[in-house]
């Protein structure tokens, strides 16, 4: 419906210019709280729920439809408290720890707290203004319908005012005495009034909803309030819809209880407020139990024209590939359909719908076998190189933004360029990145296929279909109006709002973890049967899962027991996923839309990757339970910066952390033995190995070659017959890495930075030969010789996936690194992994690897024609 254009004002504030003066700046013409993407996948999105703080510790994946329950409903025995008494390294009480680790935490609820009081205090604004107006012969709402949007938000308000004015004099004057409990318990038993709030959360949507559309002024309005920033920053208020702050306490309430979970955690048994945090805990988790009944169904079904419930089961976005190009879609699925939508632009006074591009009743649904699938000629992967690049992009992107917010002079105005062009760069990723084929087939009709970035979603989306289709589905055929009014719920039920992009992330979100995850893969129990098992292991990185190690297939067992250790890079992660596999020998189950056999997934399952539980110096071991069957692993995380660190050489024996001129001269040799030894074994076996040097090889098989070359055992070559190649190629990577010196030298460092970032192609040329020609012979040779064999790897690269680009991205920090002077002089952040000196060491090797072929002998030659120094 087209709002009705008023001809008594031109906006609420001028009705009651004088009551109510601070209203004037809420009525602009910015379109907030959209967000969509056309078939071309040319996406334009404004987040809808803007401004969405997150409490510390919220278990909510980047691809998974957020789930509005407790994450922790076991009792409140279940939670360990912190013991009194064992003694830290310095004298330090693990109690005293556990005091210090619950003033961080209540740090964040404070901060927590302030974002959603100022959410409260933007959403109550126009509430009296609008009051005032409604006693008049031209009221902009009745008093009615002002009630039923903004009811109980005031009560709510006050409760967190009071909260927070009573919390923060205890934080800010902290010692341990301090008590709080009191005050959570209060808060707890003050939660009654989420109830009311909840019970008429669908009653204030469709009166915000039916108000917006007949009400060019009250749109206005709900689509541009302001929220302040927190009070000590010099933060620009942003820009949020009604419709996302109205969730907020629906947001807010959901995850009460983890906050309460985490003050448990640390605080000692014995404390006086560990009783009252119980109590408070108890009172929150019965109290969500209560309310989760009343917020799914609202939020998930819509009924029938024959009065049937039609729930939504799981929707999310999905690359789906449709006449030769790659389109974003939203999938929804619900009881008895599977349908594809995708979301129209805004047009101005109306709310955004969706388009249906088909739908599949799911009695008509099939998954093809591998056998019955149609070979497609239209799937091209894009190049790595393109990839890498862009997240390189990105990456610059949010160093810039950070920067900007950091500055006394940066304009909200630049920061919000800087995100559309984030957000633009993003959606691409997201559009071009996924690879895994998921074909959907009616079998009245033709078939779809989807593009994923991961076989954890990939099994997920093909299990809740086959759950469904277990009940006694009928086929049928939806009228265009009935398709209509479907496709029109599907904006309001829909759980996956924004694509999981950094750019819809708020700023107190955590950015995730930076640096190297190392994960031994102990065992699995609770198989059925004997199998040929192995299990891969995903993160999220740039707002989609990558596939980033695999155990050896341990055969005809029940209880494999790997033991196999992984160093895995990550970028912004947050998550870890571990996939159990049965291995398929069939080549009669070849996929043919990717030609790779398909083999089962006997479970699955994913843990949320905790900074303070990972980034302890100790192993910490977990399980991850999946379908019945239990995998046992440990994992311990350490940054970038601490894995690349070179320390300076004092062995004078052994090869690995030795100066190479050192080996070299031992030896007498012109490249280490072990370089050619692994380089030989790479080439005589594993040239064609998918990913190879970018799949990590098992840490215990690593270090025991590492042990064999340092003790220059006479076995070695037959350990190097019998070893996976992936622990080769990483023990030929861990040496590169363990050196003194980066292999391109500390000295010449800046010199490659700048050559490579010169325009003129001669005076590059002449600039990296020079550079070359500078690097000592024992350097140089090891350089040339290991060009020619990553030249090498990188011409079978239809068969191992490993560009040019892909083998730069691996090796270029590994060869060339500032020293650690030079680190220090300019501190970056720690998401900063793609970096400018990243990037450009990433360039550098990519250069000459580019390069035509170039001689030793060669270069030496052409040494007298230069004579300046580097």
């Amino acid at each position: 419906m087209t709002p009705r254009h008023k001809p008594y004002a031109s906006s609420l504030a001028a009705l009651i210019e004088g009551t109510q003066r601070p209203f004037l700046f809420l009525v602009t013409d910015f379109n907030y709280g959209t967000d969509g993407y056309d078939a071309e996948g040319n996406e334009e999105q404004k987040g809808s729920r803007e401004g969405s703080e997150t409490m510390p510790y919220i278990d909510e994946s980047p691809t998974m439809s957020p789930q509005l329950s407790a994450r922790s409903q076991d009792s409140v025995d279940g939670v360990s408290p912190t013991p009194t008494e064992v003694l830290l390294p310095g004298g330090e009480s693990e109690s005293d720890k556990g005091l210090l680790m619950r003033k961080l935490v209540l740090s964040g609820v404070l901060a927590s707290e302030e974002i959603y009081i100022n959410q409260l205090e933007a959403l109550l604004l126009p509430m009296k203004p609008l009051k005032a107006t409604a006693t008049t012969s031209q009221p902009v709402l009745t008093m009615q319908q002002i009630d039923a949007i903004f009811y109980k938000i005031q009560d709510i308000y006050e409760i967190h005012k009071d909260f927070y004015d009573n919390l923060c004099p205890c934080v800010q004057q902290w010692d341990n005495k301090t008590t709080v409990g009191h005050l959570f318990q209060k808060l707890a038993s003050q939660l009654g009034v989420y109830k009311a709030f909840v019970d008429n959360y669908k009653c204030a949507l469709e009166t915000a909803e039916k108000c917006s559309q007949c009400n060019v002024q009250f749109y206005k309005i709900s689509e541009d309030l302001k929220v302040k920033g927190p009070k000590d920053s010099k933060e620009q208020p942003t820009s949020v819809t009604m419709e996302a702050l109205l969730y907020k306490p629906i947001d807010r309430v959901t995850r009460s209880t983890l906050v309460l979970h985490d003050l448990l955690k640390h605080t000692p048994a014995d404390h006086p407020d560990y009783p009252l945090l119980q109590d408070a805990l108890r009172i929150s988790q019965n109290f969500l139990s209560s309310i989760n009944e009343d917020i799914d169904p609202r939020r998930t079904a819509v009924t029938t024209p024959k009065g049937e419930t039609r729930q939504l089961v799981k929707d999310g976005f999905m690359v789906e590939l449709s006449e030769n190009s790659r389109k974003l879609r939203h999938l929804f699925l619900f009881t008895d359909l599977l349908l594809c939508a995708k979301l129209k632009k805004a047009t101005v006074g109306k709310h955004q719908q969706y388009d249906c591009k088909w739908y599949i009743p799911l009695a008509d649904l099939v998954f093809p076998s591998p056998e019955e699938s149609e070979p497609i000629h239209q799937l091209h992967a894009t190049p790595d190189h393109e990839i890498e690049e862009m997240k390189a992009k990105i990456s610059v992107l949010k160093s810039e933004i950070q920067k900007e917010k950091k500055s006394n002079k940066g304009s909200s105005r630049a920061i919000e360029r800087l995100k559309k062009k984030m957000h633009e760069y993003e959606s691409w990723l997201l559009l071009y990145s996924p690879t895994i084929p998921f074909r959907i087939h009616n079998k009245n009709g033709k078939s779809y296929l989807f593009l994923l970035s991961s076989d954890y979603e990939r099994s997920e989306w093909r299990e809740v279909i086959q759950k469904l289709q277990k009940k006694d589905l009928q086929a049928f055929a939806l009228s265009s109006v009935e398709l209509q009014v479907l496709t029109g719920s599907c904006f309001k039920l829909r759980t996956v709002h924004n694509f999981p992009i950094i750019s819809h992330k708020d700023d107190d979100e955590s950015p995730g973890l930076y640096g190297f995850l190392h994960v031994i893969v102990h065992t699995a129990k609770g198989f059925d049967h004997s199998a040929n098992l192995y299990c891969t292991l995903e993160v999220d990185s740039f707002g989609y899962f990558v596939n980033k190690a695999k155990t050896r297939v341990f055969r005809d067992t029940t209880e494999p027991e790997w033991n196999e250790e992984f160093e895995i890079e990550l970028e912004g992660s947050q998550y870890l996923r571990i996939l159990c596999y049965e291995k398929c020998y069939d080549k009669s189950k070849l996929n043919k839309d990717n030609n790779e056999i398909m083999d089962k997934i006997m479970g699955k399952g994913q843990i949320q990757l905790d900074p303070q539980s990972v980034q302890s110096k100790n192993w910490h071991v977990d399980v991850i339970e999946m379908n019945g069957i239990k995998v046992e692993f440990s994992m311990k995380f350490s940054s970038r910066d601490m894995s690349l660190k070179r320390t300076p050489s004092k062995k004078q024996t052994g090869v690995f952390g030795v100066k190479i001129s050192v080996v070299t001269k031992r030896e007498r040799s012109k490249v280490p033995y072990i370089v050619r030894q692994c380089v030989e074994e790479v080439e005589k076996r594993g040239i064609e190995e998918v990913g190879i040097y970018r799949i990590s090889g098992v840490a215990t098989d690593i270090q025991a070659l590492k042990a064999a070359f340092d003790a220059n055992n006479k076995d070695i070559l037959m350990m190097l017959s019998d070893m996976d190649i992936n622990a080769i190629a990483g023990t030929l990577k861990l040496y590169f890495r363990e050196l003194p010196e980066p292999l391109l030298t500390d000295r010449l460092y800046l010199a490659f930075i700048e050559g490579i970032a010169l325009s003129d192609p001669a005076a590059k040329e002449n600039c990296m030969m020079h550079l070359l020609r500078s690097l000592p012979d024992p350097n140089l040779m090891t350089f040339l010789f290991l060009l020619q064999h990553l030249k090498r790897v990188s011409e079978k690269e239809s068969i191992n996936k490993m560009s040019l680009h892909n083998l730069a991205t691996v090796f270029g920090p590994t060869l060339l690194r500032p020293s650690e002077v030079e680190s220090k002089g300019h501190t970056n952040l720690a998401s900063d992994i793609w970096s400018h000196d990243v990037m450009a060491q990433v360039q550098v090797l990519l250069y000459y690897m580019q390069h035509p072929p170039i001689s030793f002998s060669e270069l030496k030659r052409n040494t007298l024609y230069y004579s300046t120094d580097v």
